[in-house]
Formats: structure tokens, C-alpha cells, sequence
């Protein structure tokens, strides 16, 4: 295979230098017409041919070898540089790290510097700040002093030996008038309180009472009311009775009539009736039918006496 491209090659890349080196040559063809003598150019130049194809392919196969070589150099030359690389990277990044380090170290002695300063100026202050309380308190202290010497002439005119037994003497005292004042304050606190409590006390019962008032005033009102309509109530029942009495009179009346005409109206029949004395409703019924009969009689006569006249 590698012998096949490697003819194509030459035959691609030689060929036409070979045909223009061949034109060279003087044609010997155009002088001899003999076979053999073309037979011995014909193999000159095919010897040529080779020879030069020969040369062609050393020359080729020397270039191949040194660009192998040139190749195998590359590749060493690429590692070497792709170690150099990786270690130039290496050591950038260990500048990196180094840098990062060193910047985070000086930030931090920058504020560990700038904490100090605070805390040196916050000192600085602290002490100008004592320094004066320690004025402040030296001249109390002379001011005070004459206290000192007034409670010396103190304890040499009193039963005390020593001025802290008057000053403890002064704090009893202090502190037995604070707590009289606070049991006098409980005390009026307690009376105002009870004051409070009655006069809430007053304030309910005062509402009660008015509570109470009110309730009376509204229960006599309803008094008054039911007495007045007791009035108008025993009027109307007196009025209901009399008008009871005249309808019962009235009712009696009618009684008396309906029964009556009831005998009348029987007597007419002449028929035993069976209707009670006391059933006025039965009895009233009887005097329509027989009321209700003699109008049908009267009204037949009436009809016969008609046309008896026309006749």
C-alpha cells in the first residue's frame, strides 16, 4: 500500500519533469529507422528514467526521514514546552496564592493597626476623661474638707468618739424619717383609697336609687293606667249588662211570639205536633212551611179564578 501512494506520489510530482527532461534528449528516431537501435534508446532512456526515479525517491525518502526527525524534535520540543508551561502556570499561581496571602495579611495588620489606633484614641480619651473626675473630685474633696473639720468640733462636743459613729448616727436617722414618710404616704395613699372606694360606693348607690325611683315612678304610671281602664272597663260591662237584659227581654219577646203563631199555625193543622215547647228553631221552621204552603194555595186560586174569567 505504501509502495502504490508512493508511485502515485512520484508519478504526480515527477511526471511531468520527467517527460520534459526525456524532450531533452535529441530523438534518435528521426536519423535510424533500425528497431534495434530504437530498442537500445528506447531501454537507455527507460534506464535514465529509473535512475532518476531512483535518485527521486532516495532524495523523498531522506526528506521523510528528516521530517521525522524534524517531527520527533517537535514533539519533544512540545512537551518540554507544555511542561514549561505548566509549570510557568504553577508558578503563577503560586504568585497568586503568595499575593493573596501577603494582601489579605496587610489587610489584616491594616485594621489590626486601625483597631489599636481606636483603641489607643478611645484610651487617650478614657484618661483625659479621669484625669478630669479626678479634678472634679479633688476639688470636692477641698471643698468638702471643711464638713471634715466641722464634724471633728462635732465629736469633741458630743458623746461620739469618732465622726464615722455620727455619720452612721445620721444614715439611722436618715433612714428612720425616709420610712416614717413612707408609711405616712402609705397611710394617706390608704385614706385616699377608701375615700375613693366611698365615694364609688356613694355613686352606686345614688344610681341605685334613682334606679329604684324611676322604676316606682314607671310602676305608678301603669297604676293610674290599669285604675283609669278599670273605670272604663265596669262601664262597658255595665252598658254589656243592660244590653244583655234588653236582648234576653227582646229574645223572650220573640219566644213568645214564635210560639204563638206555632199554636196557631198547629191548630190550623190540626195535626198533634211533636215539636218541643222550648225548640224555637223547629218551631219557626214549622210557620215557614205552613207560611210557604198557604202562598202555593193562594197562588193555585189565584190561577184557577184566572181562567175561570177568561172562560
Amino acid at each position: 500500500m505504501e509502495e502504490e501512494d508512493l508511485a502515485e506520489y512520484f508519478r504526480l510530482q515527477y511526471g511531468e519533469r520527467l517527460l520534459r527532461l526525456l524532450q531533452k534528449f535529441p530523438r534518435i528516431e528521426d536519423h535510424s529507422d533500425s528497431p534495434s537501435i530504437r530498442l537500445l534508446e528506447k531501454k537507455k532512456e527507460a534506464e535514465i528514467m529509473h535512475h532518476a526515479m531512483q535518485q527521486k525517491k532516495e532524495t523523498f525518502q531522506r526528506r521523510m526521514e528528516t521530517l521525522n526527525l524534524r517531527w520527533e524534535e517537535l514533539g519533544v520540543k512540545e512537551a518540554q514546552l507544555k511542561a514549561h508551561i505548566q509549570k510557568f502556570e504553577q508558578f503563577i499561581q503560586e504568585n497568586d496564592q503568595k499575593r493573596i496571602r501577603a494582601l489579605k495579611k496587610a489587610n489584616k495588620e491594616r485594621e489590626l493597626k486601625k483597631q489599636c489606633t481606636h483603641e489607643l484614641a478611645k484610651a487617650k480619651q478614657e484618661m483625659a476623661a479621669l484625669r478630669l473626675e479626678h479634678q472634679r473630685l479633688s476639688a470636692k474633696l477641698q471643698e468638702y474638707s471643711i464638713f471634715n473639720k466641722y464634724l471633728e468640733k462635732v465629736v469633741e462636743n458630743s458623746e461620739f468618739e469618732e465622726i464615722h459613729e455620727v455619720i452612721a448616727r445620721y444614715k439611722t436617722l436618715v433612714s428612720m424619717h425616709q420610712d416614717l414618710m413612707q408609711s405616712a404616704q402609705e397611710g394617706q395613699e390608704k385614706v385616699e383609697r377608701a375615700k375613693a372606694q366611698l365615694a364609688r360606693y356613694k355613686e352606686e348607690k345614688d344610681d341605685e336609687i334613682l334606679q329604684h325611683n324611676n322604676e316606682l315612678a314607671r310602676l305608678q304610671m301603669r297604676f293610674d293606667r290599669a285604675r283609669s281602664d278599670v273605670i272604663i272597663w265596669e262601664s262597658r260591662w255595665a252598658h254589656i249588662q243592660n244590653t244583655a237584659a234588653k236582648k234576653t227581654l227582646l229574645l223572650g219577646t220573640i219566644k213568645m211570639a214564635t210560639l204563638n203563631l206555632f199554636q196557631i199555625v198547629s191548630k190550623q193543622l190540626k195535626e198533634a205536633s211533636l215539636v218541643s215547647l222550648e225548640d224555637t228553631h223547629k218551631q219557626l221552621d214549622t210557620i215557614q212551611q205552613f207560611i210557604q204552603d198557604l202562598s202555593d194555595i193562594w197562588a193555585e186560586v189565584k190561577k184557577k179564578e184566572q181562567q175561570q174569567v177568561r172562560v
